[in-house]
């Protein structure tokens, strides 16, 4: 072993970059695909979703900031597809200010690509101060919190609002986090209303949020990069058959 250790020490460097050159742009000029298993936190969020009943109300809280944005963003385009192939209708929100950016342009890019239709398909109340209150007041009447959306249109206005009130008419929400908001999800949303909560978060914080899954507390969770590569291959098998 120590003589190949002293070998390869001899080594010139040149040879060592352009080795590494060769594994950087092989793949990108042969992509190959790894096959994606789904992990079971990640599995309860897609199933879930994927047997709500059609037009059922999904509620996505962009709950994250651009420090975060490689890990969390894909979760939240992956989440989009999803509801929209399946014709559920999606309400944005934003209880952290930076994320009500990355919020918009996602809702936007992704029901443009989906050809959805805002205030009918989709639509994005945008931010409001005070997470917990907020939280609490969606459980009461999500129209006196949010009384126009993020365009300052009342929301009265749009018929995706029709005939919705609160919890009992929102079929899960799902927080996209690089913290702890899911956990107030839980504390005000589930324990309070009995909502059903999902998360889409860093997989550092993965660890943290495995015993709400165990208990019932939280749907699931998507859980970093890896939890994103996994719904996005899933997802991607649900538009392919659609479009054969």
């Amino acid at each position: 072993m120590r003589d190949l250790f002293i070998k390869l020490s001899k080594i010139q460097r040149h040879w060592i970059f352009v080795l590494i050159a060769l594994a950087i742009i092989i793949p990108l000029l042969f992509p190959f695909h790894l096959p994606q298993k789904m992990s079971p936190t990640t599995k309860r969020v897609y199933d879930f979703i994927e047997n709500l009943p059609e037009s059922s109300v999904v509620l996505l809280s962009i709950d994250f900031g651009p420090s975060v944005l490689p890990e969390v963003q894909p979760m939240l385009f992956a989440i989009l597809r999803h509801c929209f192939a399946r014709n559920l209708r999606v309400l944005g929100i934003a209880l952290y200010p930076e994320g009500v950016g990355l919020g918009l342009d996602a809702m936007q890019m992704i029901g443009k690509e989906m050809g959805k239709t805002y205030g009918v398909d989709y639509a994005y109340l945008g931010f409001k101060a005070g997470v917990t209150v907020v939280m609490q007041g969606i459980g009461e009447d999500i129209k006196s919190v949010f009384p126009r959306d993020y365009f300052n249109t009342p929301v009265d206005s749009l018929p995706i609002m029709r005939n919705l009130r609160n919890y009992n008419d929102i079929g899960i929400v799902i927080s996209f986090a690089g913290g702890n908001a899911p956990a107030y999800w839980i504390a005000y949303a589930h324990t309070q209303y009995g909502a059903n909560i999902g998360a889409g978060i860093t997989a550092v914080m993965a660890a943290d949020f495995f015993p709400f899954v165990q208990t019932g507390q939280l749907v699931g969770f998507l859980g970093g990069m890896k939890g994103a590569a996994e719904y996005e291959a899933a997802v991607e098998r649900i538009l392919n058959r659609k479009t054969k």
